[in-house]
């Protein structure tokens, strides 16, 4: 559904994208992560056709981008990091005069679209004018935006910034709600946890290069993000005794439990060497690796 082809962007002989290929599939949350200034926002800029490309191209749905842009702006939905509307006007009035660049929208139609978003975004029910709303509210506005003409694909750019919890929960579902009725969503944002909770495959971009993609499974595997494995252990009743292994690295006591640091999955003798002692285990298991390891390990001790 979405495809770049060597997509470059330079300002003044500065690459801010250089060579990037991508394809994301139909009905992808694809997560699009890297630093500050790694080119997330000028790449979010060529796919919506907001700026030309340096060079090489990007395709949406079979549009190329930079041939088509207004045939693109049919299929698609963004919100950007910095939404604005008229304070002036209320919701429904901000959405109305942006529905009508939508020739194929009657008035009826404006209507009820933008009745059923604002029930969606939880703003159906605010009368006041936009100047007055909180940035939380302001960004949910931008969602309903982002949705009004059903598109098949959704750009967004840090989507959860300035919601509270219950907003970033209710953007969660919406957006897997929307991935099963088959829309394509491009999620870009510095929430690393946000992205492990929504996105279905990620991408990591630093220095303007492409230097992951892949679900994080996959790139956990392929970095081998964490080369000792960690175990979490916590006992019933007893304090945890100290616990001697060839390939334990370093523990960490914390009265009935222990993190320990080992050069493999020592868990089976774990289990035995408390279990000889007649001591119950509440707790066994290896702790995972997080996004936030896969990030660190891919942009700074990857050297990239």
């Amino acid at each position: 559904m979405i495809k770049t082809e060597n997509l470059t962007k330079a300002y003044n002989g500065k690459k801010a994208v250089d060579s990037l290929n991508l394809e994301i599939a139909e009905s992808d949350i694809f997560g699009f992560l890297g630093p500050n200034g790694a080119g997330k926002s000028t790449t979010i800029l060529m796919l919506v056709g907001l700026i030309e490309p340096t060079g090489g191209k990007c395709i949406i749905n079979d549009i190329e981008v930079a041939r088509n842009p207004l045939k693109v702006k049919e299929i698609i939905g963004y919100l950007p990091e910095n939404v604005g509307f008229y304070g002036n006007m209320t919701a429904e009035q901000n959405l109305d005069y942006f529905a009508r660049f939508y020739a194929t929208m009657d008035a009826n139609e404006r209507e009820k679209r933008i009745e059923e978003l604002l029930e969606l975004v939880q703003l159906a029910s605010v009368s006041q004018k936009v100047g007055g709303y909180s940035r939380g509210m302001t960004q949910r506005l931008g969602l309903a935006q982002a949705l009004l003409n059903n598109p098949e694909v959704i750009f967004l750019d840090e989507p959860t910034t300035n919601l509270d919890p219950e907003g970033v929960l209710q953007i969660r579902q919406t957006l897997k709600k929307l991935s099963d009725e088959g829309k394509t969503i491009f999620f870009s944002s510095h929430i690393l946890a946000e992205v492990a909770q929504v996105c279905k495959t990620i991408g990591i971009i630093s220095n303007g290069t492409l230097i992951e993609r892949g679900t994080l499974e996959e790139i956990k595997r392929k970095l081998d993000v964490r080369k000792t494995v960690k175990i979490i252990v916590e006992t019933l009743n007893e304090d945890m005794p100290k616990i001697e292994h060839g390939d334990i690295i370093d523990v960490e006591y914390e009265g009935r439990r222990a993190i320990i640091e080992a050069k493999s999955d020592i868990r089976d003798y774990i289990s035995r060497y408390l279990f000889e002692d007649n001591i119950g285990i509440k707790e066994l298991r290896i702790e995972e690796s997080t996004l936030e390891d896969v990030f660190m390990e891919s942009v700074y001790k990857g050297g990239k």
